[in-house]
């Protein structure tokens, strides 16, 4: 079968086609044949080396949709033919960005026929994200106000999606104005720009001085300052990635703000939380916006686009 892999670190351009065996899956996996596959961040810092130590050569990719072609001996609740999305598979087990993919069974869900291969690639593992921070973690209810730093992305499209239709009021921003526009159509109460030197100032008088009870935010090095002059009184922030800066702990005890760093390969069972995104889907109450879709031949650029950014939403590979 195709793959794309890399043999070492380093730029996009590590990435290759390779011809290699196709997997057979274990007592508890599945075998599943890719009809598409999406880029993730961690992705790119796996590749760059930035980020863990993996055995090489490596296939990437941690979510992807498919049809089911074989199962393991312990599989339940599915059988070949099945139509099915993937998310949050182990870089050790193997990724996506090939035509099959053994995957094991605690990390999927069937897909409904109505739902585009590229979008059930898209939402697994930043719907699940999401999902995790603001419902399990946050608690958030109708009523909250709930700030999304970079609400264009592929975890902040989905949170903005999840957070209103949770009745929340979402403050979300991102770059640009299209981008911005994009995300009040996803719901989102007010947009804002990032690059504003005014930004909290107007994230408090979108929420009248009030401020806002949570904060999802994949840049925390970047934002704590800012977060913590937005919070409101007993405050959260879920962080998704980076580190929680040092401070002399004032601010917090001052509005009794908590903070709780997500991790989600300390969530290795996906599938109830990727059913309950299926239900939202069903509603119309949630999608991945796909920005563009690529080859394997070309997934070297899939990576350089999503570092450069400007988009809304999430890169999706295909065979």
């Amino acid at each position: 079968m195709r793959a794309v892999r890399y043999h070492d670190h380093g730029s996009a351009d590590v990435l290759q086609v390779d011809e290699v065996d196709r997997p057979t899956p274990e007592p508890d996996k599945l075998l599943v044949e890719i009809r598409a596959a999406s880029v993730n961040r961690v992705d790119v810092m796996f590749r760059a080396g930035q980020y863990g130590d993996l055995p090489l050569p490596t296939i990437p990719g941690g979510d992807g949709a498919g049809v089911v072609e074989a199962v393991g001996s312990d599989v339940e609740d599915f059988e070949p033919g099945d139509s099915v999305f993937i998310s949050g598979m182990d870089r050790v087990e193997g990724g996506t960005f090939a035509e099959y993919a053994a995957v094991p069974a605690e990390k999927v869900a069937h897909l409904p026929d109505d739902v585009a291969w590229t979008v059930g690639a898209a939402i697994g593992n930043v719907g699940a994200t999401a999902w995790t921070a603001l419902e399990e973690l946050a608690g958030i209810q109708a009523g909250d106000r709930v700030l999304i730093h970079g609400g264009s992305g592929g975890v902040g499209h989905a949170a903005v999606q999840i957070a209103a239709h949770s009745g929340a009021e979402v403050i979300a921003t991102a770059g640009t104005e299209g981008a911005r526009d994009r995300l009040q159509d996803l719901g989102a109460t007010a947009a804002l720009d990032y690059n504003s030197d005014a930004l909290a100032d107007e994230i408090l008088a979108a929420t009248d001085g009030a401020g806002v009870e949570t904060i999802l935010d994949h840049r925390l090095e970047e934002y704590l300052d800012l977060d913590l002059e937005v919070l409101a009184e007993g405050g959260q922030i879920i962080s998704t990635m980076g580190h929680i800066p040092e401070t002399n702990g004032r601010p917090f005890y001052n509005k009794e703000v908590t903070i709780y760093p997500l991790k989600m390969d300390n969530h290795p069972t996906r599938r109830p939380v990727l059913e309950r995104l299926i239900r939202l889907m069903k509603q119309d109450a949630l999608t991945a916006v796909v920005a563009d879709t690529y080859t394997f031949e070309n997934a070297n650029r899939a990576h350089q686009d999503l570092l450069a950014g400007g988009y809304v939403g999430k890169l999706v590979v295909t065979p």
